[in-house]
């Protein structure tokens, strides 16, 4: 068996540690908000992040539709929706929650489940969004899709609300869909319906997370996350022969190869330099102006925020950040029993019931 990475901190991640002087960050938060205490087998990061990937749950229950939903009018781009709804006469009056999945992750996603049972039992409407491409929606758009991609999840919200007069709409995001849900949080301001966000490990520093996965000890999962994006730019290459193609860009060993040779070159960005500037949330986390929880651990192997971006989050007063000892990437596998082990789905519906 191979066996898992240290779980000392690399000198990126010390470099990212809080310092002292915005200690007060974390003093004014309230303990609930704060508090992680992780399972007592599960200090290391690697573990945590490959523990919550497939620990498994209890049966998802709720009957959710599926609906395709327009993003793009110029090219016809849809994405796959699957909304739960509270009853009608409460509809458009509660909360709705749109969820956004992470790197080559779908509504089906574990944590995409668990925390749509949570708000949507809290007395929301839920909306699981998958990304284009993602959930088996290869076919309804002629792009790949990317982190710059903040107008697809305001599409979403645009959609539901005009059909249904939506009042208040909260974005929860993982990882990559963190990084959507501040991006369009800090591009939309104080626009309504949007009252709150929250965002769980967001890779708000693209060029930082694609150069941490390709270190030694993340090498297994920038390998997992390669397979899968190649596989699905084969089958894009099938689905619209005329648009993409198998040459031409040599061997890709890396998510930054990918970046650079096929996200940049159909994607319309000169580089993967020029994609990480442009797709980052870090460039706008300034401007958001909503109640936002960002949720970060310290031993998340492969997300990194650089001293500029921190200190623009800690800045905002409109931004909780909320930075853990422990915790893995997107897992937050606590010490409590049962259902209540997934601490951040906890956190994250109760800070949304309280700031929204």
């Amino acid at each position: 068996m191979t066996p898992l990475p240290s779980s000392d901190q690399s000198g990126a991640e010390r470099a990212n540690l809080p310092s002292t002087s915005d200690s007060h960050v974390a003093d004014a938060l309230p303990d609930w908000l704060t508090a992680f205490t992780p399972r007592r087998w599960l200090l290391n990061g690697h573990l945590q992040t490959i523990v919550g990937n497939y620990l498994p749950r209890a049966p998802f229950t709720l009957q959710s539709q599926t609906e395709t939903v327009e993003v793009d009018p110029t090219d016809g781009s849809r994405v796959i929706c699957c909304p739960n709804w509270q009853p009608e006469s409460d509809r458009s009056s509660c909360l709705t929650v749109v969820l956004v999945h992470g790197l080559e992750g779908s509504s089906e996603s574990r944590y995409m489940l668990g925390i749509a049972v949570r708000v949507w039992n809290a007395g929301c409407n839920v909306v699981r969004m998958n990304m284009r491409n993602c959930g088996d929606s290869d076919a309804l758009t002629p792009t790949l899709y990317h982190s710059a991609l903040s107008g697809d999840v305001g599409a979403v919200v645009d959609h539901y609300t005009a059909r249904f007069g939506l009042q208040r709409i909260a974005l929860v995001g993982y990882s990559m869909g963190g990084n959507l849900v501040l991006k369009l949080a800090g591009e939309w301001g104080s626009r309504k319906p949007l009252c709150a966000v929250a965002a769980v490990c967001p890779a708000l520093d693209l060029a930082a997370g694609s150069d941490a996965l390709h270190e030694p000890a993340n090498r297994v999962y920038e390998w997992h996350f390669l397979r899968r994006l190649m596989r699905r730019y084969r089958r894009k290459v099938e689905l619209f022969p005329s648009i993409y193609s198998r040459d031409g860009f040599g061997p890709i060993r890396s998510l930054r190869d990918f970046d650079d040779k096929i996200v940049a070159r159909y994607c319309g960005f000169k580089d993967a330099d020029d994609y990480y500037y442009r797709a980052a949330a870090a460039r706008v986390v300034d401007k958001i102006a909503v109640p936002s929880l960002i949720l970060r651990a310290l031993d998340d192997p492969f997300i990194r925020f650089t001293p500029e971006t921190r200190a623009k989050i800690v800045a905002n007063p409109n931004i909780a950040l909320v930075e853990t000892a422990h915790g893995g990437h997107c897992a937050y596998l606590g010490a409590a029993r049962g259902d209540e082990i997934h601490w951040a789905e906890a956190t994250v519906t109760r800070y949304l019931l309280e700031h929204s």
